[in-house]
C-alpha cells in the first residue's frame, strides 16, 4: 500500500520538526518549565542528528537505513506522548499540550511516512 509521505518530503518534515520542536519552548510560552525546555532541545537535536545520518536525500552522511530511521522515529514519538507523565511537567498545561501536540504529529507522519522497500 503506497503512503502520502515520501522519503524526501519525510526528511523535509523532519528538519522542520526538529528545529520548530526546539524552538516550541519559546514560541509557546513555557520556557520557565526546565525539564519540558530540556526535552524540546533534546529530541529536536536528536532529530536533527539523526536526519543528517539517515539514507535519505537530505541525510548528509547517509548511515541510518530510512526503515530504521521511521522505526526509531516511532519509538520516539511514544517516548514523547508518554513524557509529560516521566518527565513531571504534566502539571503545566502549556508545556504538557505543545509536546503532546509535537509528538502526536510526529506519530502520524511516521504512519504516513512510505517505507523503502527492502
Amino acid at each position: 500500500m503506497t503512503k502520502p509521505i515520501s522519503r524526501s518530503v519525510h526528511a523535509m518534515l523532519d528538519y522542520a520538526w526538529s528545529g520548530a520542536l526546539s524552538a516550541a519552548p519559546q514560541v509557546f510560552d513555557f520556557a520557565d518549565e526546565p525539564r519540558a525546555r530540556r526535552l524540546c532541545k533534546a529530541m529536536g537535536a536528536v532529530t536533527g542528528a539523526a536526519s543528517s545520518l539517515t539514507r535519505y536525500e537530505l541525510g548528509a552522511l547517509k548511515v541510518i537505513p530510512f526503515n530504521t530511521h521511521l522505526a526509531l522515529d516511532g519509538l520516539g514519538a511514544l517516548a514523547g506522548l508518554a513524557s509529560p507523565w516521566l518527565f513531571g511537567f504534566a502539571h503545566n498545561k502549556k508545556a504538557r499540550n505543545a509536546v503532546l501536540a509535537f509528538f502526536v504529529m510526529e506519530a502520524l507522519v511516521v504512519a504516513l511516512s512510505q517505507p523503502d522497500e527492502d
